[in-house]
């Protein structure tokens, strides 16, 4: 779509050349979304892919995936043998309603903005522990975890001009144990609902983490595997009825209902290896 109301676009070397934010000013990462719809109210885009960040960065500590990272690179990503929930990469990004064009196109730092419930790169870091690193305008960088930094529907924890730089994957959350389950109304249809959980090599904890069906991500963590009436309370009382998100792909009602049974299937098929 072009983009009428836009008069500038402004290709940085350096975010911080952008000392002051104006009312019109938008980041543009992939654009898939910035272009798929009109922009009113913005008549300046600055664009990211000029500031050539590293797309991923894997070290002992775990692996840094720029705000800019495709898709498509995260998907390919030949990821360390020790890291084993690898595989959820690709899982998550074959959970987007998205064709292979623009995966080559749309960043992973886009979908977590986005803040949509369905937004899976948000299911994937969220799932895995991932930390933000945020740079806020004429200001020190902070940090929020991905839990922390989708608050609801498209909202989020960023401030006016602030950029999402980054998000950090600890090593130990990539050299855990897991288990996925999704559901949606197509094959390669917008996701109704994302469970996914992890568990420590060493330990019988878990960590579960539910996305798509609620406004913002949940994360529920055991340090020992709970029984199945042990989960299903701590749910209920930490999911309010309110907290479902009903739209098209979905009731509120069928997806509280889906949450239940795909936690239980994920503590059910973790707890078969879990060390005793």
């Amino acid at each position: 779509m072009n983009l009428e109301t836009v008069t500038e676009v402004m290709r940085p070397v350096s975010a911080d050349e952008i000392s002051d934010w104006h009312e019109g000013y938008a980041w543009l990462a992939g654009g898939t979304w910035l272009f798929s719809t009109p922009q009113v109210a913005t008549d300046t885009l600055i664009d990211l892919q000029s500031l050539n960040w590293p797309s991923l960065q894997a070290t002992n500590e775990g692996l840094e995936i720029a705000a800019t990272c495709t898709l498509a690179e995260l998907a390919h990503f030949d990821a360390p043998a020790a890291w084993t929930t690898a595989p959820l990469f690709k899982m998550c990004c074959d959970s987007l309603l998205a064709s292979f064009k623009v995966w080559n196109a749309a960043t992973v730092g886009g979908n977590v903005c986005m803040s949509l419930p369905a937004g899976s790169m948000i299911s994937l870091t969220a799932a895995l522990e991932g930390v933000c690193t945020l740079w806020p305008r004429n200001a020190a960088p902070r940090r929020a975890s991905v839990v922390d930094f989708v608050t609801g529907n498209h909202t989020n924890i960023l401030e006016p001009g602030e950029l999402l730089r980054s998000i950090h994957i600890p090593a130990r959350a990539l050299a855990k144990r897991f288990a996925f389950r999704r559901a949606s109304l197509t094959h390669w249809g917008r996701s109704a609902i994302i469970v996914i959980g992890t568990q420590s090599r060493s330990r019988d904890d878990l960590l579960l983490t539910i996305t798509a069906a609620t406004a913002r991500p949940f994360q529920l963590r055991f340090d020992h595997m709970p029984d199945a009436q042990l989960l299903r309370e701590v749910i209920f009382l930490s999911i309010a009825d309110a907290d479902y998100f009903e739209d098209v792909h979905g009731s509120a009602l069928y997806k509280r209902h889906l949450t239940y049974y795909f936690a239980e299937q994920i503590r059910a098929e973790l707890a078969e290896g879990a060390p005793t």
